[in-house]
């Protein structure tokens, strides 16, 4: 996710609380939906819709994080 800033990711994780969350939460939800997704008896439904729709909530909150970072 977002190679172009993985110095800025690493640097984040290590200094701000905040943007280490978000990315252990999102990295959570991706295993969690991957597992769901790989599952033929959960490969669909509401509930893999809406851990999707968080993810990429979680994806937009931390690229707006490394954009203002990058910034400085």
């Amino acid at each position: 996710m977002f190679p172009e800033y993985r110095d800025l990711i690493t640097k984040l994780k290590a200094t701000d609380n905040h943007f280490a969350r978000l990315f252990e939460e999102h990295n959570c939800l991706d295993d969690k939906i991957t597992g769901l997704t790989n599952n033929p008896v959960t490969s669909g439904g509401e509930e893999l819709e809406k851990l999707k729709r968080e993810k990429l909530r979680l994806k937009d909150e931390i690229y707006a994080v490394l954009r203002a970072a990058d910034k400085k």
